[in-house]
This record gives structure tokens, sequence and C-alpha cells, in this order.
């Protein structure tokens, strides 16, 4: 018996393989993640705005954790490793604004919390809608950074400016506005976002 749990404590030693621990040092906080979804919506969403990214979060440091605030169902935070290994490959991109030395002091991040908390726990946004009652990833981020840092990612733009021609996108948009598609209606894309000239790459992994 003795010999046996030797031998199976030696195995796990050995044998066991664990993912590798994931860097951090490099991230701060606020920093926006950008990540290829795996999703049902994900490919209607990369073809539409032309981008392989399709989900998008906020990079927050709680202690020694790190979390990406997100708008999935509901609008929560998740841990970092977590969300990492949702997307596809476990392909990632961090993005900084230019100038989050000077913009992102501790006042205005914790106003970005703040912010962010009147947003948790909400639906997600089938609809992409520009409300507050429900909300999409990209518009959250948004968001967050419009009202509590006073700075605006990326421009804003209707539906109906997106490329809707593609077989698999107009599925999609048939299933949720039927004949009724609202291309008039605002939104911001993770696309917008992460071709913001205000942003520099930090990681991509």
């Amino acid at each position: 018996m003795k010999v046996s749990i030797f031998l199976l404590v030696i195995y796990c030693l050995i044998g066991c393989k664990q993912a590798p621990a994931l860097d951090t040092t490099a991230l701060h906080n606020g920093d926006l993640i950008f990540q290829t979804s795996t999703s049902a919506q994900s490919q209607a969403i990369q073809l539409a705005t032309k981008s392989k990214y399709s989900h998008c979060g906020i990079v927050y440091k709680e202690g020694n954790d790190y979390f990406v605030f997100e708008a999935i169902q509901p609008v929560k935070a998740t841990p970092l490793n977590q969300w990492i290994a949702r997307g596809k490959d476990g392909h990632y991109v961090v993005k900084r604004l230019k100038d989050a030395d000077k913009t992102l002091t501790e006042a205005t991040l914790q106003k970005m919390k703040v912010v962010g908390k009147t947003f948790a726990d909400k639906d997600y946004d089938l609809y992409f809608e520009w409300s507050d009652d429900k909300i999409y990833c990209s518009e959250l981020i948004w968001k967050i950074y419009k009202e509590g840092a006073g700075v605006a990612i990326g421009h804003l733009q209707t539906l109906g400016e997106f490329d809707l021609s593609h077989p698999a996108v107009q599925q999609k948009l048939k299933e949720r506005y039927g004949n009724n598609i609202p291309k008039n209606e605002k939104v911001i894309s993770p696309a917008a976002m992460f071709n913001s000239d205000l942003l520099i790459t930090v990681v991509e992994e």
C-alpha cells in the first residue's frame, strides 16, 4: 500500500503536466483585453466588422489576482486565466491608453470601477441596443472609459455601416431581428476599439 502511494506521488510530481503560470507583470489596471470568442455569434461579428477579435473586457487587479470585467451573461468579473482559456486557441491581445500613466490615476480607476458596478449583473444585450438596460462587451468598456475617465475609445457607428452581406451575418440578423434590422442603431464594435489610435499594444499571446 505504501509503495502504491509513493508511486502515485512520484507520478504526479513527474508525469502530471501543469499549465504554465500566467505572466501578469506587464498588465496594468484598466488595460483592455481582446480575444476571438468561441460563442455562436462570434463569426458573424468578425465578418461584419472585418476583424478577428469579437470579444473584449477590462483588466483589473484585486489583491494579487487579475480579473477581466466583461459583458457576458451576466456582466461580471472573470478570473483572467479563465477568460483567456475561454477564447479561441488561448490567444489574446492587451492594449493600453498611450497616456495611461497620466490619465488613469488611482482616482480615475476608482471612478471607472464605480461606473462598472452600475452594470454588474446586468443581462447581456443580444440586440446591441445603445441603452443601459442590457449591455454587450464593447459597449460596456466604452461606457466605463467614457463615463469614468472621460475618454472615448473607438468611433461609434451605426449597425448599417457594417458589412451585413455575408450569409452567416444575415442568418444571425434574421434570428435576432426578423425583417426589422435596426440599421440606424448606434453601436461600438470590438474592432473599432481595438483599432483606436488612442491605444498601444502591450501584450500579444
